[in-house]
């Protein structure tokens, strides 16, 4: 805030500098101008009523001079009038600025005010802020934590099920094994079992070939008797 303070500050002693202080001493010349004035005014007065009494022409003379001097003091009264009439001019502009820079000096303040009630306003918006991202922050550490703790358990059951994977396979190559073997003692059984049969035929075939011969022989002796 103190910085569009220094601004017109500034503003004003640059305007006193360049339109009051050149006339500070007009006014204190008019103030000795019009003094004088009156004295010869009082002198001249004087001078013509001694002029009437006596009469003389150095008594005219004198008065000539102070007639001249008269007509030179009122020629300056009305130079110097005129001067006061446009330094009056010059501080009515000069007072219409300053209610114009009082305005804008007003105008910045009441902005200032503003801007100062949206920067506590920001601030505060700034803390909420700020706390929400500390606690968003803070979850977002146990977060972290978690996903890791996660990650490792993750880990341990893919160890896990790697392990039961593994054991899982063995189990069944061995009982595929077992299956296999057992297949093959199946076919040997079956092999062995269809091997039997086929002897049991033959035996049995051989076995009624002689029953048969037997009895044919023993029925043919007997016909002959």
């Amino acid at each position: 805030m103190g910085s569009w303070k220094n601004h017109v500050r500034t503003r004003l002693q640059h305007r006193d500098q360049t339109e009051k202080v050149p006339y500070t001493g007009v006014y204190t010349r008019l103030s000795q101008v019009e003094e004088r004035f009156e004295i010869r005014k009082e002198i001249l007065e004087e001078v013509h009523c001694k002029s009437l009494d006596k009469g003389g022409v150095e008594v005219g003379r004198h008065t000539r001079l102070l007639h001249l001097q008269l007509r030179e003091s009122e020629h300056l009264a009305e130079k110097l009038s005129q001067t006061v009439s446009d330094l009056t001019s010059v501080l009515y502009l000069k007072e219409a600025e300053l209610q114009y820079w009082q305005s804008r000096v007003s105008h910045y303040r009441q902005e200032a005010l503003s801007l100062a009630k949206d920067t506590h306003t920001l601030k505060a918006t700034l803390s909420e802020y700020e706390f929400t991202l500390e606690c968003q922050s803070k979850e977002l550490a146990a977060l972290h934590t978690e996903q890791k703790k996660l990650k490792e358990a993750l880990a341990e059951a893919l160890e896990a099920k790697e392990g039961l994977l593994q054991r899982w396979m063995k189990e069944k190559r061995e009982e595929a094994d077992r299956m296999n073997e057992y297949n093959h003692t199946q076919e040997r059984w079956q092999r062995l079992i269809t091997q039997l049969k086929k002897h049991l035929r033959k035996e049995i075939g051989k076995h009624q070939v002689s029953t048969v011969t037997s009895v044919t022989k023993e029925t043919t002796p007997s016909e002959g008797q």
